[in-house]
Parts: C-alpha cells; sequence; structure tokens
C-alpha cells in the first residue's frame, strides 16, 4: 500500500513539472518576415502611423511609412496588423530575474554571495533560463533584462540576458557590463521589526567609508600594475571600472549620499557611473546633469520617501529629471512586480512625460545605459529584431494586449504558467 501511495504521489509531481514547464525556446527565423499597417512606436521618440516593419536573419531590414514606399513583399511572412501597435521590446534593468525563484525558499535565492566585497561573482552564470518567472515578463513586453546580484557592499557583475534561450550562455546578450555598489547611508531607515519609529544617524559612517576607500585603492594599484604574477579575481573585475570597459552602478537614495558616492567614484578614476535609487534625486537633479550621470529608479509605484514630499512625488520624479536633462531608466528594485514595467513607464507618462518620452525609459535609455543601444532600445535598420505587437497601448494595462513578440527576429511563444492554468479552468468548465 505505502509504495502505491508513493508511486501515484510521484506521478503526480511529474505531471505537475510537466504542466509547469516553461515555452521551449523559439527556432531561428526560417524566412524574411513583414509587419503592415501597424502604428509603430520606435522607441527614440519618433511613431510612424501605418508603418512597414521588415526584418530578416533576426535583423531589422526596413522601418517605413508604408503610405509613401512600395515593396515586394512575395517570400516574406507577412503579418497583417492593421490598428495594432508596434513597439521594441522593453529591456527591465537591474533585476534578480532568473537568480531568485520563491523568495520563502532559500534554495531558489541565488542573487547574492557572502561577505561585502565581491566584484567577481558574476549574475550571469547563475541565470536559469527556465525560471517560471521568465514567461510572465514576456507577457507584457519585456524581452531584455539586465541580470544583477545583490548583498553586501560590492555584489558583483551584471550582464544583460535575451529572454529566449535554452541556457545562460544561449540567453547572454551582453557579458559582465557592469559592477554593482551599495553606498553608505549617512542615516539609517527605523527597523520597523525592533520597533525603531525614527531615522538615526549612521555611528559607522566614516570608518565604512575608509573601508570601501582602501578597496578601491587596493583596485587601483593592481589595475595600474600590468600583469601581476599573482592573479587576484576580485581586483581583476575591477579593472574595467578605471579603463572605461565597465560601468560603475552606485546604489543611494538620500540626496547627500548620492553626491557623496558620485563624487567619490570620480576621485577614485572610475570612468562610467550610474545610480541606482535615487529617491531624492531630484534635489540634486542639476548635479546629476552637469555630471552625465544616468539614473535608475528603483520603483515609481511607492510612496514618498518622506512626510515632506508631495504625494505624487515617485510617480512624477521620472518626468521632473527627465526635464531637468538626467537621462532616466525606469526599473523596479526587486522581482515581483517587474512584470509591471510598462505600467511604470505609463504613470510616468500620466505625469508630466508623453507616451513615447516615457517609452524611451524602458527601451532606448537603458540600452544606452547598458552599451547596446547600438543592437537594441529602438526599431531602426541594422538593429536586432527585438519586436512587441500589441492589439493596444503597451503602456496601459487597459490596452495592453501582447498578440506576438520577437527576439533576434524568432517568434517566441507568449504562453506561461498562468496562460496554461487559464486555459486548462476554460476548458473544465466549459466541458460541463
Amino acid at each position: 500500500m505505502k509504495q502505491l501511495i508513493s508511486t501515484i504521489l510521484l506521478a503526480s509531481v511529474a505531471l505537475g513539472n510537466l504542466w509547469a514547464q516553461v515555452p521551449q525556446p523559439a527556432s531561428e527565423q526560417q524566412k524574411p518576415i513583414a509587419i503592415t499597417g501597424a502604428v509603430a512606436h520606435l522607441g527614440n521618440g519618433k511613431v510612424i502611423e501605418n508603418a512597414l516593419v521588415t526584418f530578416d536573419k533576426g535583423k531589422l531590414t526596413l522601418v517605413a511609412d508604408a503610405r509613401v514606399v512600395r515593396v515586394d513583399l512575395s517570400g516574406h511572412e507577412v503579418i497583417e496588423a492593421n490598428g495594432k501597435h508596434l513597439y521594441p521590446g522593453l529591456i527591465l534593468a537591474n533585476t534578480e530575474l532568473g537568480l531568485l525563484e520563491v523568495e520563502s525558499v532559500r534554495a531558489t535565492r541565488d542573487y547574492s554571495e557572502t561577505g561585502d566585497y565581491n566584484p567577481n561573482v558574476r549574475s550571469i552564470i547563475a541565470y536559469n533560463t527556465d525560471s517560471e518567472l521568465i514567461p510572465t515578463l514576456r507577457y507584457n513586453g519585456i524581452l531584455l533584462a539586465q541580470v544583477t546580484p545583490k548583498g553586501g557592499t560590492i555584489s558583483g557583475s551584471s550582464s544583460v540576458v535575451a529572454l529566449d534561450g535554452w541556457n545562460w550562455e544561449d540567453a547572454a546578450y551582453a557579458y559582465d557590463e557592469g559592477i554593482h555598489m551599495g553606498w553608505v547611508n549617512t542615516y539609517q531607515r527605523p527597523r520597523w521589526w525592533l520597533g525603531e519609529t525614527q531615522i538615526k544617524k549612521n555611528e559607522n559612517y566614516e570608518a565604512q567609508v575608509r573601508e570601501i576607500e582602501q578597496f578601491f585603492n587596493d583596485a587601483k594599484a593592481y589595475a595600474n600594475a600590468g600583469k601581476p604574477k599573482t592573479v587576484n579575481l576580485k581586483m581583476e573585475a575591477m579593472k574595467g571600472l578605471f579603463d572605461g570597459s565597465k560601468t560603475l552602478y552606485i546604489e543611494a537614495s538620500y540626496a547627500k549620499d548620492i553626491v557623496s558616492g558620485i563624487q567619490f567614484a570620480q576621485a577614485m578614476g572610475v570612468k562610467k557611473i550610474v545610480l541606482k535609487g535615487g529617491e531624492q534625486a531630484y534635489r540634486v537633479a542639476d548635479f546629476l546633469k552637469e555630471n552625465a550621470i544616468p539614473v535608475v529608479l528603483a520603483n515609481v509605484h511607492r510612496l514618498p520617501s518622506s512626510t515632506d514630499e508631495d504625494i505624487d512625488m515617485p510617480y512624477k520624479l521620472a518626468a521632473d529629471l527627465t526635464k531637468a536633462g538626467v537621462m532616466v531608466v525606469i526599473a523596479y528594485d526587486g522581482l515581483q512586480s517587474s512584470r509591471n514595467l510598462p505600467f511604470f513607464a505609463g504613470t510616468a507618462a500620466a505625469y508630466g512625460l508623453d507616451k513615447e518620452q516615457a517609452l524611451q525609459l524602458i527601451t532606448l535609455n537603458p540600452a544606452k545605459m547598458l552599451g547596446i543601444e547600438s543592437r537594441a532600445g529602438s526599431i531602426e535598420v541594422g538593429k536586432d529584431a527585438h519586436l512587441i505587437l500589441s492589439s493596444g497601448d503597451l503602456l496601459d494595462m487597459r490596452g495592453n494586449n501582447v498578440e506576438a513578440a520577437f527576439i533576434n527576429g524568432k517568434r517566441i511563444n507568449l504562453d506561461g504558467k498562468q496562460q496554461m492554468l487559464y486555459q486548462r479552468f476554460k476548458e473544465k468548465f466549459e466541458q460541463e
């Protein structure tokens, strides 16, 4: 009897796992494809009301107004998209996607390492292409992601992945493009779990800054030493910050910490710097513009960071910074709501930006920040064919209905676990 029960349980688990499998990666593009009649939002601020977009072998070959060009489409697979909307694939920055599955299950958390200084930790080799969360993001139009480690003072290096592939080697789009550092907070937020209610000064601030300074000084000395006899993996990973081949992403929220962190990195000779978080970035917008520092906003759908801020400050922050001349990227600090990326941009559009500007915050701007703008971020001839076709406005949850998506010209399966469950129970109730 026990053996029979065990067999039944194993069979149930196996069937459940089969049902929960993520869609198989798409096959390579077999023939040229043409999308006709769609309203094409190019991602660079331009819109073509009646577009003709063609791509072959994963590359965009024509982006034109269908009313003024005549092209022989024989030999093409033609997708008639009259009245629909075409967008470049969305890019999710600063995410734990593929490194985290269930926060409450420790075995599925692979986004941080022990210790405070881990620049040599590479997120790309831990990226799990079989994550069940990936299809939920693709379903909303997110086709590229910057997979980022968390934790410690220097968390490690991030890489950009395409959200389709059999393994991390297939998915990799840009390797080890940046190092992520959390800057020291001048003040500490109250620890509510300990009953604290007031912000307090960080008494260890100076000591923590000196520790970071010592690490960077060691890294600079190592980089200037040429080819050392003994290889130090941590120092090797830092080299790119000083020759401009890597970006330093500094996480800071308060205005004073933002300025301190950026000035520290500049004094250390870091060539490319990006601010993450930036809740009070509006207070130092002129400083950010003068130093050409892009800002990755951690969360648009949140409460204000202090009681003296406008209640809608998180919503209008992207517009305020953009109008001040700062390049803004919208992301999400976490994973559970990252699929709402297009709606974060929609909120920014409702609070001061037009929709084409807001679209750039999740397409061309992150592509520029990540150094992949020659291949992604907009619909332009010669770039990779990362495309989304929606029946309505992608930035509005009422219109966001992605009907087709292409990564490197490959038409991907948009089904995920939620769509499978919907179909499963739809069929059940239709039979009753």
